[in-house]
């Protein structure tokens, strides 16, 4: 059997599990499945979402496998790789410094910490800092295209 045979397996025996899940979630009915979660019972449920959890587990392994060996069978590439990784560190690295954090109530009632706030700007701020390089790039490239012509 080659790898191809066994990954189709593979993918039917997940695809089948799925449909017998999802048909058993169906049969149980919406009502039924909020009385048990309003109890602490998830067991319907659970199965799915544990599938649903193994797949994304075993297709982000599968990816990094991949994208580690495509890069290793190439000097040049990991070298770019390294370079955009750690441009991508300085860029956190800038905004996690330019962050401050606040303890939050939330809706919920909870509190968010003055770590979590600091993270949630932290990510805020890079966000505008990638769209700000992304956009000034495009504008840069587009116009030296321009010129050139």
């Amino acid at each position: 059997m080659n790898l191809q045979n066994i990954v189709k397996i593979i993918c039917a025996v997940f695809g089948l599990l799925g449909a017998i899940f999802l048909f058993r979630i169906i049969g149980v009915g919406d009502e039924e499945i909020k009385m048990a979660a309003s109890t602490g019972d998830f067991g319907t449920v659970s199965p799915l979402v544990s599938l649903s959890i193994a797949i994304l587990i075993i297709a982000v392994v599968i990816t990094l496998i991949f994208s580690l060996l495509n890069l290793a069978t190439s000097g040049q590439k990991l070298k770019k790789a390294l370079l955009f990784i750690g441009c991508f560190a300085v860029i956190t690295g800038i905004a996690f410094a330019a962050s401050q954090g606040v303890e939050t109530p939330m809706k919920d009632g909870e509190v968010l910490s003055a770590s979590g706030s600091r993270w949630v700007e932290t990510g805020l701020r890079m966000f505008y800092l990638l769209s700000i390089l992304a956009i000034g790039s495009m504008v840069f490239f587009g116009a030296k295209k321009i010129i050139k012509r």
